[in-house]
């Protein structure tokens, strides 16, 4: 997922769509109707090769069997929304290139799922990400955690169909129900009966045509002013080329730090936990397949930045030589890309068709990989735990119908979304705000073995207050004071999520304001760091809760669902200091801590000398993952 900026401005009503400033020619309603076409072709091939064969395990997970390639091309594609698609530009045209070092979020964004979270996953078998609360936990973190991704998703799939069909007819006169309904059975269709392993092949079909129109729009735009040379110098001649921006505050919307950490957490909520995402790494055909989709993200992740920039910088330097008209300035910030390409390839039949393939590209995999999430979890953590018996035709038949009433209801979010107004703003920003809750929750499981099912339960809902009080009160301050959002809090992050990618959509002030002190300081709280205080939020609270209510006694902790922080630690030390502290590397299947010897390890059962406790260990279980055993019985006596 890309993190994109979004609208500055309000999304345009369904009455500004008289605003129309060129049209399709027949080659580009070819070119768009041949995306949705081959879309639509190649999840039904996948549907129909497997008709009457599909089991639960091929619909929801490709049966486990799919290769690197396809699986980090999804990744991408997953959180490559339309909305990054516009919104990415936009934000460069006219602030700048300071949001271009969000790519250093990338490494430790992309890495940490690498060699935290996938392994985890991988090796507990499981479908749902949030089995994993259950296996932590107990199965009521597991339903709290399903229904806040639940949601989550509900709320946004309707707005990122709607908003790109609305910004797409404001300019084109694209009519905006016969592209939403479109889009939205097409999508249906091929997710519903293809499965997963038709989502993740047309999200390859659809990154790579996202990767043409975005190539297509940089080549014609600077040879038309230029070359990309004379981009740079125009832009550097009118400050639009940012230094690296030191300033620690986190209430400063981009700095340097806001964008390379705080973004780190927000890559997290995104490619660590993130159901989207968890799913693609579960269907790869080995744990390393896994771990090498992540690491090939990464220079496609930096690939779709650099192009999304290159767009904005080309766009500057197209209009300091050919003036917007009136109506283009008066224009939503979202609807400058569209208008911009429309200008620069006009009288080029079929290249604007392929800019609208490109931007419905977004949509299409977005939309489809919550459609097959949503599907996933409902069956997974909602159904199938209180109907165990299902049979496997019943089952798979159960998840097409599922997926099909969640396009129903994608569709009716989108009228919605239509008729919300001003409030579209906050539906929008809820997406971005639950991402940091879930990621604590996943963190407080992990790393922390002390932590407890009433901890991670109040902890969640602790996070998810935070999140929307500083959230919601940002947005209403905002609008209460009769002006636009500040900078501090103005943009989105594209899902997921897409799902999105997520959307923290505000206004920017025409004019300098005073700097806000009190609980309005609180709310200019940066958006990159949302993610980072609301998962805080969680462990703070989680491991006070659960200190308080006795920790792990008398309960039995899975030793496969924690990742042992200290061994690891210890094990990056010089051999002459872990000599010193008497212990071994986690390799060596030792515990850092020596108090705590196993007395005998078979069976399948580890005993320890001081805990009368037994914890099982199964053949593929810590011992046999560089997992310290010992380590990890000894914590569960906090």
């Amino acid at each position: 997922m890309s993190v994109a900026v979004s609208t500055s401005a309000p999304l345009p009503t369904a009455s500004d769509t008289n605003m129309v400033t060129s049209t399709f020619s027949l080659v580009d309603y070819v070119v768009f109707v041949l995306l949705l076409v081959l879309s639509l072709a190649i999840g039904l091939y996948h549907a129909y090769r497997g008709w009457g064969r599909h089991t639960i395990g091929q619909l929801l997970l490709a049966d486990r069997k799919m290769g690197c390639f396809p699986v980090a091309l999804s990744l991408l594609a997953t959180f490559q929304s339309a909305v990054a698609i516009l919104g990415v530009p936009s934000e460069i045209y006219r602030f700048g290139t300071q949001y271009w070092f969000l790519g250093c979020s990338y490494f430790l964004g992309l890495l940490i799922p690498a060699h935290i979270f996938i392994p985890i996953f991988y090796r507990l078998h499981l479908t749902s990400a949030y089995e994993y609360l259950e296996l932590r936990f107990n199965k009521a973190v597991r339903v709290c955690g399903t229904v806040t991704f639940i949601f989550q998703m509900v709320i946004y799939m309707g707005v990122v169909l709607y908003a790109p069909s609305l910004a797409l007819n404001a300019v084109t006169g694209f009519d905006l129900w016969l592209s939403v309904l479109t889009l939205g059975i097409v999508c249906t269709v091929y997710t519903a009966l293809g499965g997963l392993k038709a989502v993740i092949w047309t999200d390859v079909f659809q990154t790579l045509v996202m990767f043409l129109g975005q190539l297509v729009v940089i080549i014609v735009g600077s040879a038309k002013v230029g070359g990309l040379g004379h981009v740079w110098d125009v832009a550097s001649q009118h400050g639009l080329i940012s230094g690296i921006e030191l300033d620690p505050d986190p209430f400063v919307r981009h700095t340097f730090w806001t964008l390379a950490f705080g973004g780190v957490f927000m890559m997290l909520s995104l490619y660590g936990v993130n159901q989207a995402q968890v799913q693609r790494y579960l269907s790869s055909r080995t744990e390393k397949a896994a771990v090498l989709s992540c690491y090939a993200v990464f220079p496609c992740q930096q690939v779709v930045l650099c192009m999304g920039c290159l767009i904005g910088l080309v766009m500057f330097a197209y209009y300091q030589e050919y003036p917007m008209s009136t109506q283009q300035t008066q224009a939503a910030p979202d609807q400058f890309v569209l208008y911009f390409v429309m200008d620069l390839l006009r009288g080029l039949p079929g290249l604007p068709g392929l800019f609208v393939a490109c931007l419905f590209s977004g949509s299409l995999s977005t939309i489809s990989s919550a459609f097959n999430s949503l599907a996933t979890v409902t069956m997974e953590d909602l159904i199938r735990p209180w109907f165990p018996h299902f049979s496997e035709v019943r089952a798979t038949m159960l998840s097409r119908i599922i997926a099909f009433g969640y396009g129903l209801l994608c569709l009716g979010m989108a009228y919605i979304s239509s008729q919300m107004g001003p409030v579209l703003q906050a539906a929008i920003s809820i997406f971005g705000m639950v991402g940091g809750p879930l990621l604590g929750l996943f963190c407080l499981g992990m790393f922390f073995p002390c932590a407890n099912p009433p901890g991670a339960i109040v902890g969640l809902l602790a996070g998810l207050i935070m999140a929307f009080w500083i959230g919601i009160g940002s947005i209403v301050t905002s609008v209460g004071s009769g002006r636009a959002p500040t900078p501090s809090n103005g943009s989105s992050f594209s899902l997921p999520s897409n799902l999105t990618a997520v959307t923290m959509a505000t206004l920017m002030p025409s004019t300098t304001i005073s700097k806000p002190t009190g609980l309005q300081r609180l709310y200019s709280l940066s958006y990159l760091w949302y993610s980072a205080h609301n998962s805080t939020t969680v462990i703070v609270v989680g491991l006070a809760v659960s200190l308080l209510s006795g920790g792990m006694r008398g309960r039995t902790l899975n030793p496969r669902t924690i990742y042992p922080v200290l061994p690891k630690l210890v094990a990056l030390l010089p051999m002459s200091c872990q000599k010193r502290l008497h212990c071994k590397t986690p390799s060596q299947d030792l515990s850092v801590d020596t108090a705590v010897f196993p007395e005998k390890v078979s069976n399948g059962m580890l005993r320890g000398s001081r805990d009368k406790e037994a914890v099982d260990v199964p053949e593929d279980g810590p011992a046999h993952q560089g997992i310290s055993p010992t380590f990890i019985l000894q914590e569960t006596s906090l």
